[in-house]
């Protein structure tokens, strides 16, 4: 449970030695550099620096960056090679990266060559696609016998076009017809959408022929710069495919004689990223035309080994105490189990300095309710098995890494409370073995059967989401405690434990210890907790009608708490969702007999229990969040933390091994 501790640190050095410091602090990987804009506003820094960085080279790099990405994602669709399950980074050392960028020189000529072919590429597409849309333009024409380029004889002209499919063509027919014996109407084609057809008139009739088919939306058609019939230019069209077709692939065979020199291009982006972000960061600095001058912060644990690069560089620097109020950058330090359920915290919002990392109080809890709710053995192997495959085999990192870890947890948690139900697959797996082996399998529920028993696991779940809230407004306590508000903590949260337990003790403290003084013991403890938020929970007030009016509605808060507490029968419901269906999978499977029966239990047991792991695990993982979300957190955490962001190798294809 812990916020790693920042010092702000001020740096000022020569500007000989700036290019090779920042490259020692990239390698450090602990220092974030931050923007110095607002010192630009500052009349009394303005006098004396101005901002560093080029961004003219940037952009350079940029460009350079894109279009390396653009080659590799060409080469990877030529690919053919097996392609792993997951893309993970290729771990190097900071000398075999060294060396394999000294034996690349021939690397940049072959970007050059695959984007060549990139554009060749795209420019047989482009002619492709006119191609096709000319020949699909044509191929209503066939049957139109005429050369496409006659449009007027001496004495005629001809027209053609299409008319909309709604048009009634007999009633256009005889309209025109009405209006002059001297014209040749003739339908070519027709699809659903319109008629395609031609008109052979006299030249001194065209105007008006052409208004009146205008009546009847007619559009004129015309094919500019093309030579014989429809059906002889489609000809041509083809004949222009096949070859680009044949162009195309000696096009995409040079592509794929260059999927060799993937890793290689591969390798040549992320030297340009570094390069990049080397010149990037410059922005963020302030210099004189001597000097330079960083701002930034860094883990307290990390000082000596940056103060030893410092000192050997010979620059000024200090390591500062942040101010009250200053925006200090968040980094979460965990232990091996709670580390993986930063990425949860993450998904909601980073703690701010002033606030407290609740992940390590939220972990367990996460876990143990994620087991409530799926609540069976075999979904918990298939979980704990399937992330622990995975881990091992793929060197998995970033937030995907740890949501692998918490569903690996998640899945041992599964597993646990699976024995405590008895539920293997449901009850697929004895019934399984009865229907199919006519095996007895002597597996039963080690604590309770859910489906039979709802009301123990249900009270079961109030009581751990009571112990829930309890932990959560203990983080509040502690703070305020932490904080040196004793009082408020007494108040807000110790008076609140008092009169939530003592209605407990009330109503139930017979049914715990029968006979036992708890329900009048609970009685006076209501009493004087309700006594005491009536006389606290106003104090802001400054009038006594207003600090007792506003400490007796704060009473109301505890209905409050009561939604909370009930929010915690999805344990339950979530639980017998998973049982009931696999019980209903158990019931389908083995409805029919034989050898069939026995292929369709087989079946429904693999395809319906995939389903129910993927539904009910989902369900799983957000109604887990959610009690951490809105019950847990909605008693003490505040987010709005900004992640540390320090300057480092931040490569995409290969994870640079340094001893530092």
């Amino acid at each position: 449970m812990s916020i790693v501790k920042m010092n702000k640190i001020n740096i000022i050095g020569l500007d000989g030695i700036k290019t090779d410091l920042l490259k020692r602090i990239m390698d450090l990987g602990v220092v974030e550099i931050s923007s110095q804009d607002s010192k630009l506003t500052d009349p009394e820094w303005v006098s004396c620096v101005k901002k560093d960085g080029n961004e003219e080279e940037v952009f350079t790099f940029d460009v350079r960056i894109s279009q390396v990405s653009e080659v590799i994602n060409s080469l990877e669709k030529y690919d053919t090679s097996k392609r792993p399950l997951f893309n993970t980074r290729k771990p190097v050392t900071k000398d075999e990266f060294i060396k394999a960028l000294d034996q690349n020189d021939h690397v940049i000529e072959k970007v050059a060559k695959v984007l060549e072919l990139n554009k060749s590429l795209s420019e047989l597409c482009t002619e492709e696609n006119k191609t096709e849309a000319a020949i699909l333009s044509l191929k209503p024409w066939v049957q139109y016998g005429i050369p496409l380029n006659i449009t007027e004889t001496k004495y005629t002209n001809i027209i053609i076009g299409t008319i909309p499919a709604i048009v009634n063509i007999d009633e256009l027919k005889s309209q025109l017809f009405n209006a002059t014996d001297r014209c040749v109407m003739d339908v070519i084609n027709s699809d659903k959408d319109q008629y395609y057809c031609s008109f052979i008139c006299l030249s001194e009739e065209k105007e008006n022929i052409l208004e009146l088919l205008k009546q009847y939306g007619f559009t004129p058609v015309t094919f500019k710069e093309l030579k014989g019939t429809a059906e002889e230019n489609i000809m041509q069209y083809e004949n222009i495919l096949k070859d680009i077709s044949v162009k195309r692939d000696a096009v995409e065979n040079g592509i794929k004689e260059l999927v060799s020199f993937k890793e290689e291009i591969q390798l040549y982006h992320d030297y340009l990223v570094i390069e990049r972000d080397k010149i990037k960061i410059l922005s963020n600095m302030l210099k004189t035309d001597t000097t330079f001058y960083i701002e930034g912060w860094i883990p307290v644990e990390c000082r000596e080994k940056v103060q030893k690069v410092l000192d050997e560089y010979q620059c000024w620097y200090e390591f500062k105490e942040p101010q009250e109020g200053e925006n200090i950058p968040i980094l979460l330090k965990n232990n091996s189990f709670v580390a993986p359920f930063d990425s949860i915290t993450e998904l909601y919002s980073l703690p701010t300095a002033s606030n407290i990392d609740p992940t390590a109080a939220m972990a367990p809890f996460y876990a143990i309710f994620f087991g409530m709710m799926l609540g069976d053995v075999g979904y918990g192997l298939m979980f704990a098995l399937g992330c622990f495959i995975i881990l091992k085999k793929f060197d998995i990192e970033g937030t995907f890494g740890k949501m692998l870890r918490v569903f690996f947890w998640g899945g041992i948690s599964t597993i646990f409370w699976g024995v405590m139900y008895g539920s293997w697959f449901g009850d697929g797996l004895v019934v399984g073995a009865k229907y199919l082996f006519n095996i007895n399998l002597p597996i039963s529920y080690l604590w309770v059967d859910p489906l039979k028993e709802p009301m123990t696991v249900l009270i079961v779940s109030f009581v751990m989401g009571l112990i829930h809230l309890f932990v959560g407004m203990g983080m509040q306590g502690y703070m305020l405690i932490r904080d040196g508000h004793l009082g408020d903590a007494l108040m807000d949260v110790g008076l609140w434990y008092l009169f939530i337990i003592g209605p407990i003790l009330w109503l139930a403290g017979g049914m715990i210890i029968p006979g036992s003084p708890l329900p009048v013991i609970g009685k006076w403890l209501t009493i004087a907790a309700a006594i005491g938020l009536v006389l606290t929970q106003g104090r802001a007030k400054e009038k006594i009608i207003g600090k007792l009016t506003s400490g007796v509605l704060a009473l109301y808060g505890i209905t409050g708490y009561l939604g909370d507490v009930l929010s915690y029968s999805r344990l339950l419901a979530l639980g017998l969702a998973t049982g009931v269906i696999s019980s209903v999978l158990s019931l389908i499977g083995s409805m029919a007999g034989g050898i069939p029966g026995k292929l369709m239990f087989v079946a429904v047991f693999i395809f319906g229990h995939t389903l129910n792991f993927a539904i009910n695990g989902l369900g799983s993982f957000v109604h887990s969040a959610r009690l951490q979300y809105v019950e847990f957190f909605g008693k003490f955490y505040e987010g709005g933390g900004d992640p540390f962001n320090p300057f480092t190798k931040k490569t995409k294809y290969i994870k640079i091994k340094e001893e530092i």
